[in-house]
């Protein structure tokens, strides 16, 4: 891995910053509905190896996410000077998959209830353990998202509206080489090696 010495905390953009001129809330939101917009054939949560680590990324930000079903190592390529937005754990409550839920405040609630009793949050870089990730704690507004065919809710293709609530890793751009990320929730351990060039 890279042996480049550097402050790991140094590297994690603080809740309260924007970067990109966007807010980390409506970050964690652009990441839901990436998530979401991806067939299941295709959609990095379910990856094992990290084939489709680049599927509908964008710059200056690339979204990472959690192994669902087991402990996994992807590997992926990064562009250089590309932030990294990754989910340690989190929750997410939208009209489609809660139809008894009709106001924001209901999916507001409905996602603090999960993400309160979650523990057991870890994340490394380089060996190196980033600190205090509990205040990475965001709650969105109500925002959209789309679900295409064969999607990963196994919902009926549609629009809904949603809030989502949850403890995030937003990374500065790495130096160049590679780097070892981990994160982990309450069970599963997900290993990325970052190619970063």
């Amino acid at each position: 891995m890279n042996n480049t010495n550097f402050n790991v905390s140094n590297l994690v953009y603080d809740v309260d910053s924007k970067p990109f001129n966007i807010s980390y809330s409506d970050w964690t939101a652009k990441w839901w509905q990436w998530a979401y917009s991806i067939p299941w054939d295709k959609n990095p949560s379910y990856d094992d190896v990290g084939k489709y680590c680049g599927e509908y990324q964008k710059a200056p930000v690339w979204f990472l996410t959690q192994a669902f079903e087991h402990p996994v190592t992807r590997t992926c390529e990064i562009p250089r000077d590309t932030a990294l937005l990754i989910t340690i754990l989190n929750s997410e409550c939208s009209y489609a998959e809660f139809p008894s839920l009709h106001i924001e405040q209901e999916l507001k609630d409905c996602t603090k209830t999960m993400q309160d009793v979650v523990d057991g949050l870890n994340a490394t870089l380089d060996g190196a353990n980033i600190p205090n990730l509990e205040k990475y704690r965001i709650q969105t507004n109500l925002f959209n998202f789309t679900l295409p065919q064969n999607n990963i809710l196994n919902l009926t293709s549609q629009t809904t509206q949603s809030v989502a609530d949850g403890n995030w890793l937003f990374l500065k751009p790495l130096p160049s080489g590679i780097h070892e990320l981990t994160v982990k929730g309450d069970i599963n351990m997900t290993r990325y090696i970052l190619k970063v060039d």
